[in-house]
């Protein structure tokens, strides 16, 4: 992996907090700030190293707390624990498949605002819970589903074009062997 595949995802990750409060008709629609850093971590989790992931975590939630009404922090853990597990199990879960990836960022994009809000509760702000949140947690469930594949599309193609590809097994097969010797 080089440099510029985790610089392209915290660029991409900047745009998103940035863009996430500038998005009036579509907070609108689902009734919540739109986001969609859990299927960005989703991708992260997939394609790039523990730290990397981890790094990304803190600081695109620190971002987003920053320019939220919520605590500065308590965004961390939801996005760290989302992509921590899809990283310590990516070997289990179907990648290249978007079905999976739909459903795959579909679970992240509710469970992080579903743990933040938990979160919330714990401390001394009581967030608002009630029959809406289940319109928002499906808006945000579906804006995150769409999003990864999307994502996903993005950055291979982008790793693609951008990094050095493997090299094919050669001319040569690799079931012949040499037999050196007497026979």
């Amino acid at each position: 992996m080089t440099w510029l595949s985790p610089t392209l995802l915290f660029l991409v990750t900047w745009l998103a907090v940035f863009f996430q409060t500038g998005m009036l008709p579509l907070r609108v629609l689902i009734g919540a700030p739109p986001s969609i850093l859990p299927a960005i971590v989703v991708y992260a989790a997939f394609t790039h190293s523990l730290a990397v992931v981890s790094f990304l975590t803190i600081v695109a939630a620190l971002w987003a707390d920053s320019l939220s009404g919520s605590r500065l922090g308590t965004g961390v853990a939801p996005l760290f624990v989302v992509g921590f597990l899809l990283h310590t199990r990516q070997h289990l879960l179907l990648r290249e498949q978007r079905y999976a990836q739909f459903w795959l960022g579909f679970a992240s994009g509710v469970a992080v605002p579903v743990a933040h809000a938990g979160i919330l509760l714990l401390g001394s702000s009581e967030p608002a819970v009630g029959w809406f949140t289940l319109r928002q947690l499906l808006g945000l469930g579906l804006l995150n589903g769409l999003a990864c594949p999307a994502i996903f599309l993005l950055f291979d193609g982008l790793r693609g074009t951008f990094e050095y590809q493997l090299a094919g097994p050669g001319p040569y097969t690799a079931n012949r062997e040499m037999k050196r010797g007497r026979h």
